[in-house]
């Protein structure tokens, strides 16, 4: 069976782990990018802990594996008439079955300017950029920027606003720095933090985020951004430094092959009850029409539904029908603080944060053997000495 996935996220990445079990089965991976990325450690990576959170080569997942093909290349189009993928590189692509699992990309809902002057943590560059700005401005400044804006209060906003002035302060040592006043503001379109999340978590939330120093704006609008600033809800607010955390979109390449696919109210891709948008096309993760799509263990969830009904497909057994499943929820908010929900449980405080910490093992261990992912989850304690070099020879000048 030639079975070919696009994407290297969870979802791609544990199908194609789960398939190549089989060795009577041949699997192609495209990835634009070399590496998998875990998400839920993009906020530390931010505020200065170790890259290999983060990013793990996908060499190194599938180099025991001789059935799994990768191919570094973007898919541009399909042809579901032929059975044929084209990439970015020119390159056309055969498939028997075809799994799409490509992730969402940002969109700023066309706010003015948001593009040019935010910052976003959503990949490695953008990271590096922010980091450097960060670092560069408060060497050659000698103080520290007036207000840091966060834009978007879900769980990446809420992570990195918590995160962020423990950073900050580290800069400061490092540059001797006297500290200046600064405010942390976390701006939220919404009635409340975490709109997804019950409103008694939300309540836990702010008034944690209120005791770390952050200031919480809620009910509020971006509705454009400049050089200087942003304005919000009619009001202009200072700063050099924009962080965008919210919105995001289905990846565009279902938008250019909009012909091929059939999309519900949310841009999102209508799928069966085995999770094929078309016969042979199966749409896993975020861009799947399901009810909990959007999460990290939703993606492993479908990855591993759908190699089960490949595998019972080739034993000629029947195939089970998809069921949707609520995956429990944690948030850190600062050291040693967290938020768990699961159906009606609730936990707050430092046994959430245990939680987390074991939930981000597990998330490495389907990804990585045991001791790769041990290894990935101990770097978590590592924070990086990656500091401007430039600036630091200039203040010994």
């Amino acid at each position: 069976m030639n079975i070919v996935i696009v994407g290297g996220g969870f979802g791609g990445v544990k199908t194609a782990l789960e398939l190549a079990k089989n060795k009577d089965v041949n699997i192609k991976l495209i990835s634009d990018s070399d590496d998998f990325c875990y998400y839920p450690a993009l906020y530390s990576v931010a505020t200065g802990h170790s890259h290999l959170t983060s990013w793990v080569p996908l060499r190194e997942i599938f180099q025991n594996y001789n059935n799994v093909e990768l191919i570094k290349d973007t898919i541009t189009s399909i042809d579901k008439a032929t059975k044929n993928l084209t990439g970015q590189s020119g390159k056309k692509y055969d498939y028997t079955k075809l799994v799409l699992s490509l992730g969402t990309v940002t969109t700023y809902f066309g706010i003015e300017g948001l593009d040019s002057y935010s910052f976003g943590i959503k990949s490695v560059e953008e990271i590096d950029q922010l980091k450097n700005h960060l670092q560069t401005s408060i060497a050659d400044s000698q103080t520290t920027e007036r207000h840091y804006v966060i834009i978007g209060a879900g769980p990446t906003g809420v992570e990195l606003a918590a995160a962020l002035g423990s950073y900050l302060n580290r800069i400061c040592q490092h540059y001797n720095v006297k500290k200046a006043d600064y405010s942390i503001e976390l701006i939220e379109a919404a009635p409340r933090v975490l709109p997804r999340m019950s409103e008694k978590t939300s309540r836990r939330v702010t008034r944690r985020l209120t005791k770390l120093g952050i200031n919480v704006q809620l009910d509020k609008k971006v509705e454009s951004a400049s050089v200087d600033g942003i304005m919000v809800s009619g009001k202009p607010l200072k700063s050099h430094t924009v962080i965008w955390t919210s919105g995001v979109a289905s990846n565009p390449f279902y938008k250019n092959n909009a012909d091929q696919f059939e999309f519900d109210e949310r841009g999102r891709i209508k799928v069966d009850s085995q999770m094929r948008s078309s016969d042979g096309v199966y749409v896993i993760g975020d861009n799947a029409s399901t009810q909990y799509s959007g999460l990290a263990q939703t993606a492993l969830h479908d990855a591993v539904f759908i190699a089960k009904n490949f595998k019972r497909q080739l034993s000629g057994a029947a195939v089970d029908k998809y069921k949707a499943v609520m995956p429990p929820v944690v948030v850190p908010v600062g050291e040693s603080w967290a938020v768990f929900e699961w159906h009606k449980l609730r936990l707050y405080g430092w046994p959430a944060a245990i939680l987390r910490k074991l939930a981000d093992f597990m998330g490495y261990h389907d990804i990585l053997p045991i001791g790769q992912a041990l290894g990935v989850w101990r770097a978590e304690k590592i924070m990086e000495d990656d500091f401007v070099e430039a600036n630091r020879k200039k203040r010994n000048r």
